[in-house]
């Protein structure tokens, strides 16, 4: 191992988190404004002594507001989604919406019976907010690559570097050596030397992806660097490629610009020597 790649190891962050990175508030806003109107309807169950004559006035009112039961227990709209019911027979979920009977099997089973019932929720708008917020947590990981895209950018605008974003292969039709493939680039910069088509992203944690996205890199960066007006560059960090180091470190001899977000100043130091040009 190299003391240049031992000393890009050690720079790796552990966190690329902003505050905005952990809750989507504006998704959760958007997801529970198209259902809230049913989830007021079926607020009427709640505290009724009489539950199941409840469930059948509201059905005989208005069989729709049940379709929306499914994510009381934290379950996205899924017409696939599949449990065991009371006789063991695999059944799909959304077909315990279709009846009175099967609504009541459905809440008792569930355990929602006894907090509709108890009054354990007050109001279904406000607790399928708090669902909501829960469910967000499954896209965080998308969103560690939105923020390395945001953190990139931030570099890029203090240095006052121009750049456009997500600009497709198919905009540089003098690079036939990708083939077919149509690859989407995070960012792209020119200067009056060359252009460099830059690839950003972030690993919290390990995982065979890793070693997948630095063995595709290390392949696509010498299809791009052969043009002399042309090359690759990949930002990454993430303290997630320790678990990867072998291929990280491949990569990183095989792709001459690789950097992290400590390293990015010396991007930026050269881009500003050969002079960005606004695309």
């Amino acid at each position: 191992m190299s003391k240049q790649f031992e000393k890009f190891l050690s720079q790796l962050s552990e966190t690329n988190a902003t505050l905005d990175y952990f809750t989507d508030f504006d998704k959760v806003k958007e997801n529970v404004n198209k259902i809230s109107i049913k989830l007021t309807q079926l607020n009427y169950l709640i505290g009724k002594k009489d539950l199941k004559k409840a469930v059948r006035e509201l059905f005989d009112e208005n069989p729709k507001v049940f379709e929306v039961l499914d994510i009381l227990i934290a379950v996205r709209k899924n017409k696939t989604a599949k449990t065991f019911n009371n006789h063991g027979k695999v059944v799909i979920l959304d077909d315990y919406f279709t009846s009175p009977e099967l609504i009541v099997e459905y809440l008792e089973e569930t355990g929602l019976y006894e907090i509709f019932k108890n009054k354990d929720i007050t109001n279904l708008v406000d607790y399928v907010f708090g669902v909501e917020v829960g469910l967000d947590t499954n896209a965080r990981k998308n969103r560690g690559g939105d923020n390395m895209s945001k953190a990139v950018s931030r570099i890029f605008n203090i240095a006052g570097i121009s750049y456009e974003k997500e600009i497709l292969s198919t905009s540089f039709s003098e690079i036939v050596s990708l083939g077919a493939d149509v690859k989407q680039f995070d960012f792209v910069i020119k200067t009056k030397k060359k252009t460099y088509l830059i690839e950003t992203n972030f690993y919290n944690s390990g995982g065979s992806k890793l070693n997948e996205i630095a063995r595709s890199y290390s392949d696509l960066a010498p299809k791009i660097n052969q043009y002399d007006n042309y090359e690759f560059v990949w930002i990454t960090d993430g303290q997630g490629w320790l678990t990867a180091k072998n291929k990280l470190e491949e990569a990183f001899n095989t792709i001459p610009k690789t950097y992290n977000l400590k390293t990015l100043k010396n991007f930026i130091t050269l881009l500003k020597s050969e002079g960005v040009i606004k695309l």
